[in-house]
């Protein structure tokens, strides 16, 4: 095979980006799907995603909604979508929300999944860009703790994920917000 049937190949095959600060994690997914016949780039901050941006376009990125040091994967998604309307993107958390799944979209996610959550299901999101109308509602009405728990994934994406100013708007100490989210992560 020459150089150029590899390079042909090559751009074929579609980009994925994965947003992820989970090392062992990111590694896991990003294997996953090059034995889908993916080709991955992996990042691990906003930075990252910027420099990636620079020099290649990815149809597909995967952002995880926290990242460390408090940063947001919602920034990246903004910047995302900003480089690519048509690149299809799936937010993983496991802090999910109903403010958090609704801003994410608003900024050009197509889909939203809480973790954990396999290569299927992030494939299967992929596709589901158009949405279903066929969704199951239900008539249940929302708990005391659901709604607080609601309340504070609100404050943290208006904030950035930052744990302190969280903690005052929410009228909280900081060790008691942490104390919640430890205890109600989804992993």
């Amino acid at each position: 095979m020459s150089p150029t049937d590899d390079k042909e190949r090559e751009q074929a095959q579609p980009l994925l980006l994965i947003v992820e600060d989970d090392e062992a994690f990111a590694r896991t997914l990003a294997r996953s799907f090059e034995r889908r016949g993916y080709r991955v780039l992996q990042a691990a901050s906003l930075p990252e995603v910027e420099t990636l941006l620079a020099q290649h376009t990815p149809g597909f990125a995967v952002v995880d909604l926290k990242l460390k040091g408090e940063a947001s994967g919602l920034a990246c998604v903004q910047k995302l979508h900003a480089s690519s309307e048509d690149m299809l993107i799936v937010v993983l958390t496991g802090f999910a929300s109903i403010a958090t799944a609704v801003e994410a979209v608003k900024l050009g996610a197509c889909h939203y999944l809480a973790k954990p959550s396999n290569t299927d299901d992030i494939e299967a999101a992929f596709g589901l860009k158009a949405g279903n109308t066929e969704v199951e509602l239900t008539n249940r009405s929302s708990s005391i703790k659901t709604l607080e728990w609601e309340r504070i994934n609100e404050v943290l994406a208006e904030t950035g994920f930052n744990l302190s100013e969280a903690a005052r708007r929410l009228g909280m100490h900081r060790r008691t917000l942490t104390r919640k989210l430890e205890k109600k992560q989804v992993r």
